[in-house]
């Protein structure tokens, strides 16, 4: 059993987070109050309490370097957070068969020196990026070279929802309320990236391209209608801008490129956008995941065992998809 999306807080990425980033508030001590993200004999305690051979893909959590730190010391952290966790993966390989790479993309260069470093030196199985790079939509052509970077590893991309509270839900308001911006506003977030990406013609280039949507994909299983033959007539809305081109320069249906993500099944125990993204992307491209331990693990599996799988289908979601995408 491989839980693709966990989060982990190394003690040295957290010593050099805090002493390097003063853009990042109070939210370090309150991550290292959830004593499993940083406290290993707490944390292996609770996998030992979900199944014999449960073990954990490892990747640092929220907040996006990009939106904490400069771009010289983005880079030195993420380079800190990748070593750290090739170390953990090393001395514990039974517990987490791999990590997702830390890369901050405020300079697109030297993340792609860091992606090459963190999988070919550290083994790294893949790099985790954000919905959002400080604002900015991933489909920009400056960002480009990291897909086709992960491309020519053929390794995947872990896409993590960004969003604060100053995004807001109301013009009239300065800040998002009741935690909306996280409840609703990551869905969207993921959503939005994901169209972007196909969009913007990602896969036509990079058909190989592998990329972990947190959260089942966001929006996009339960909207399929208003994505497909909604957008069936896209620019027919838009006064001010032309879309006339987009789907007639994509190779496919503009719906089909969204069955090549990937959806994780971290739904915090529900089951019903559990349904809708196995419907939508199908049981080789659901991926076992309870962003652990920011998320509950039993609720997780015990969703999954209401789905009435299969035994194949079930053998793949929770761990053949993740042996295979990240080559273990």
């Amino acid at each position: 059993m491989i839980d693709i999306y966990t989060h982990i807080f190394p003690d040295r990425f957290y010593e050099e987070l805090t002493k390097s980033s003063p853009k990042l508030g109070n939210i370090g001590a309150r991550l290292r109050g959830i004593k499993p993200l940083f406290d290993l004999d707490v944390r292996f305690r609770m996998m030992d309490d979900v199944a014999p051979g449960y073990q954990q893909a490892i990747s640092l959590p929220n907040p996006p370097l990009e939106d904490i730190a400069t771009p010289e010391v983005a880079r030195h952290l993420a380079r800190v957070g990748n070593d750290s966790m090739a170390e953990l993966c090393r001395k514990h390989p039974d517990r987490f068969p791999a990590f997702a790479a830390a890369v901050s993309l405020l300079d697109v260069d030297s993340a792609l020196l860091e992606i090459d470093r963190a999988v070919n030196e550290l083994g790294a199985k893949g790099i985790q990026i954000f919905t959002n790079i400080a604002g900015k939509p991933l489909d920009l052509p400056e960002f480009e070279p990291v897909f086709a970077a992960m491309s020519r590893h053929d390794l995947p991309i872990w896409m993590h929802p960004a969003r604060t509270s100053d995004m807001t839900d109301y013009a009239s308001e300065k800040k998002s309320r009741f935690e909306m911006w996280w409840c609703f506003g990551w869905p969207y977030e993921t959503s939005v990236a994901m169209a972007r990406i196909v969009f913007a013609g990602l896969y036509d280039r990079y058909p190989n391209l592998n990329i972990i949507t947190h959260h089942c994909g966001g929006m996009i299983p339960t909207y399929d209608g208003r994505l497909g033959p909604g957008l069936d007539v896209l620019g027919s809305r838009t006064l001010d801008e032309d879309y006339s081109n987009v789907l007639s320069s994509l190779k496919r249906p503009h719906l089909e490129y969204f069955h090549n993500f990937y959806g994780d099944t971290a739904m915090f125990g529900g089951t019903t956008g559990l349904h809708s993204g196995l419907a939508f992307f199908g049981a080789d491209h659901i991926v076992f995941s309870t962003d652990s331990p920011l998320g509950p693990i039993k609720e997780t599996i015990a969703a999954l065992d209401r789905l009435d799988l299969s035994a194949a289908d079930r053998e793949k979601i929770m761990g053949g998809n993740a042996r295979r995408l990240l080559k273990l």
